[in-house]
């Protein structure tokens, strides 16, 4: 589950496994590894990786589907009307199953 989260992650972002490695200071090959779960980050770089992709370590272990919203920069009232909008789009989806 890491590895896919983290490569869905990283393709989001439009980086290369070259790319994302320099910026967490480790070579592509490592990111490579982690992605095809040959290894598994030491806690730490695993932290930062969360960190880097604004996200949760419960996300990137699978145990949750959120991976989080970066709200950086915008005001207390375009976060609300972008959690009303979470709300209409969950009742929507509910009225559907």
């Amino acid at each position: 589950m890491f590895g896919e989260r983290l490569k869905n992650l990283r393709l989001a972002k439009g980086l290369s496994q070259e790319e994302l490695g320099k910026r967490l200071g480790v070579t592509k090959q490592a990111v490579s590894n982690w992605e095809i779960e040959n290894v598994t980050p030491a806690l730490d770089m695993f932290l930062n990786i969360a960190h880097f992709f604004n996200t949760t370590p419960n996300y990137l272990l699978g145990y949750e589907v959120y991976a989080g919203v970066d709200v950086t920069g915008l005001t207390e009232i375009e976060i609300s009307h972008i959690m009303m909008l979470i709300d209409d789009l969950k009742a929507h989806h509910e009225k559907t199953e």
